[in-house]
C-alpha cells in the first residue's frame, strides 16, 4: 500500500476514534464511527486476495447495520425526550436497539458470525486493529449509557458470548480465528461487569488490548498464521516463543500473569453484587478457553511436528524483535504486582 495513503487511514482511524470517545452528541458519536469503518476497510482489503475483499465486504454490511441501528436508536430517543446527550438515553425502545446496535459492532453474541471471518481474511496487523482500537469506541458508548441499558439483557449477553468464545475456540487450528474467540470470550467478561462497575470494564479492556497486541506482534514476528507453522516457530526465535507461551497463560487469566488481574476483580465485584452463581458460571466457562490457550502454548514451546507437514521451514527468520514487542510481552506478563497503581490511575 502507498504510505501516504496508509498514512491517511491510520491517522482517520485515530481521528474516528478520538471524535466518538469525546463527544456527547449522538451525532458526532456516529460520524466517529462511520470515520472508523471508512478508513479501516482499505487496510482489511490491501492484499486484494479474494478472502480479503470478502472479508472487508462482510465488515462493511456489517458495520453499516450497526450504525444504522444506532442512529435509529438516538433519534427515536430524541424523537421521545428531546435529548441528542448520550448520556440521556432514557427511552426502553431506544436503549434495546442501542444495545442491539453496539453489540453488532462489538461481535458479542448473537452478532458474533462476521467477526471470526472478517479476522480470518485480514492481515495480523489488521487483525490488531479491529479486535483492540476498532473495539474501544463502541465500549466507550456503552460506558456513557450504562445507567440505562438493561442489566439482564447485558448478562444474557455476557454469559453467551463468554461461553461461545470458549467452545468455538476448541476446534479451530487457524491462530486468528482463535484469537477471534478469544476476544468474544474477553468481552463477554467487559460486559458482564459494565453496569456494577465500569470501571473494571475499562481495566479489562486495557489488559486486554495489551495482551493481545503483545501475542499478534510475536506472531507477526515469527509469521505464524496456523498452529503447523506455530509447531517451528521455536526454531526462529526460542526466546520469543518461550515468552509467547507466557503471554497466551496471561490472556487466559492464569496466576501470578497480568490477564489475572481484571479476572480477579471482576469476580470480586461480582461476589460483593451477590451474583456469586454468575461469577461461578463465568469462570467456569473461562477454563473452555484456557484450554485452547493451553494448546497453542504447547504447540509454540513444547512440541515438534509429528510428521513431514507440506510447507517449507522455515530456518532462519529475516525480521528483528523490536523494541516494542519486547515492551509488550514484559508487561502482558509482569504487571500484577501493578494492581494498586492500575487501580489509582483509573
Amino acid at each position: 500500500m502507498n504510505p501516504q495513503a496508509k498514512l491517511i487511514f491510520s491517522t482517520s482511524l485515530l481521528l474516528g476514534t478520538t471524535i466518538t470517545i469525546s463527544s456527547n452528541h449522538w451525532m458526532m458519536a456516529w460520524t466517529g464511527l462511520e470515520i472508523n469503518t471508512l478508513a479501516i476497510l482499505p487496510l482489511i482489503s490491501k492484499s486484494h486476495h479474494p478472502r480479503a475483499i470478502e472479508a472487508s465486504t462482510k465488515y462493511f454490511l456489517t458495520q453499516a447495520t450497526a450504525s444504522t441501528l444506532l442512529l435509529f436508536s438516538s433519534m427515536t430517543n430524541a424523537w421521545f425526550t428531546g435529548q441528542w446527550d448520550i448520556t440521556q438515553l432514557t427511552h426502553s425502545m431506544s436503549c434495546t436497539l442501542l444495545t442491539t446496535a453496539i453489540s453488532m459492532k462489538l461481535g458479542l453474541v448473537p452478532f458474533h458470525f462476521w467477526f471470526p471471518e472478517v479476522l480470518q481474511g485480514s492481515s495480523l496487523m489488521t487483525s490488531l486493529l479491529l479486535a483492540t482500537i476498532m473495539k474501544l469506541p463502541p465500549t466507550i458508548l456503552l460506558l456513557l449509557t450504562s445507567p440505562s441499558l438493561n442489566p439482564t439483557l447485558l448478562l444474557t449477553m455476557a454469559i453467551a458470548s463468554a461461553a461461545l468464545g470458549g467452545w468455538m475456540g476448541l476446534n479451530q487450528t487457524q491462530v486468528r480465528k482463535i484469537m477471534a474467540f478469544s476476544s468474544i470470550s474477553h468481552l463477554g467478561w467487559m460486559i458482564i461487569i459494565l453496569i456494577y462497575n465500569p470501571k473494571l470494564t475499562l481495566i479489562a479492556f486495557y489488559l486486554y488490548s495489551l495482551t493481545t497486541a503483545a501475542i499478534f506482534f510475536t506472531l507477526d514476528t515469527t509469521n505464524t498464521f496456523k498452529l503447523s507453522t506455530l509447531m517451528t516457530a521455536w526454531s526462529k526465535i526460542p526466546t520469543l516463543t518461550a515468552t509467547l507461551m507466557l503471554a497466551l497463560l496471561s490472556l487466559a487469566g492464569l496466576p501470578p500473569l497480568t490477564g489475572f488481574l481484571p479476572k480477579w476483580l471482576i469476580i470480586q465485584e461480582l461476589t460483593k453484587q451477590g451474583l456469586t452463581t454468575t461469577a461461578t458460571m463465568i469462570a467456569l466457562l473461562s477454563l473452555l478457553g484456557l484450554f485452547f490457550y493451553l494448546r497453542l502454548a504447547y504447540c509454540a514451546t513444547i512440541t515438534l511436528p509429528p510428521n513431514s507437514i507440506n510447507h517449507m521451514k522455515q530456518w532462519q527468520i529475516n525480521k528483528s524483535v523490536n523494541t516494542l514487542t519486547s515492551t509488550l510481552i514484559t508487561l502482558s506478563i509482569m504487571l500484577l504486582p501493578m494492581t494498586p497503581t492500575i487501580l489509582t490511575i483509573t
